[in-house]
């Protein structure tokens, strides 16, 4: 499927501001540059950005370099609503063609953990993805070991594929999915 250029409006949840990353934005921030977040009126988060994030920067330039914008297929800051500081990152890294899917990913920084903002975020975006029917299935990948993450995607109904070098694979079946020919 390809995806038709269209503005990407910011996700809003009750704690949480969802906006999509933009190739100048990833590149002014590897650059130290952080101009963008005066023009948005957006904060950076006490460790943001991390090494997590400074590592994931490129792969999302290189997703992003794919379709050319962004098309909600790829990732997206999480930022406090009340504070508009930006405390992590989550998406997807492209929509797969050939199986109808997108892998999902998240991260937050550490001081922000464990206050229900990865919840929060992980259960908009999903719900903004399948309400795309052309979406057969959402994965994702967490750690033998990321208790947390195992229990978020418990959560949110995710099914146990296989566990293969110490990594454990899931998916999210679209209840809505249509077929396409």
């Amino acid at each position: 499927m390809k995806i038709k250029k269209i503005e990407i409006e910011p996700l809003t949840t009750k704690n949480l501001i969802l906006k999509p990353f933009t190739i100048p934005f990833c590149q002014n921030i590897l650059n130290n540059d952080f101009s963008d977040l005066e023009k948005w009126n957006y904060q950076k988060g006490k460790s943001w950005p991390d090494m997590d994030v400074l590592d994931t920067l490129p792969r999302i330039i290189n997703n992003l370099n794919k379709v050319g914008y962004p098309t909600g297929f790829e990732s997206w800051m999480i930022i406090k609503k009340d504070t508009k500081e930006i405390i992590g990152d989550l998406g997807f890294k492209g929509f797969n063609n050939k199986k109808e899917n997108i892998d999902i990913g998240y991260g937050i920084i550490k001081e922000e953990r464990r206050k229900g903002f990865a919840e929060e975020a992980v259960r908009e975006l999903i719900k903004w993805a399948f309400s795309n029917e052309k979406i057969k299935e959402i994965t994702a990948n967490c750690l033998t070991e990321n208790i947390s993450s195992i229990n978020l995607l418990h959560k949110f109904n995710f099914t146990k594929i296989r566990v293969e070098n110490e990594m454990i694979y899931w998916n999210l079946i679209n209840k809505n999915y249509k077929k396409t020919s």
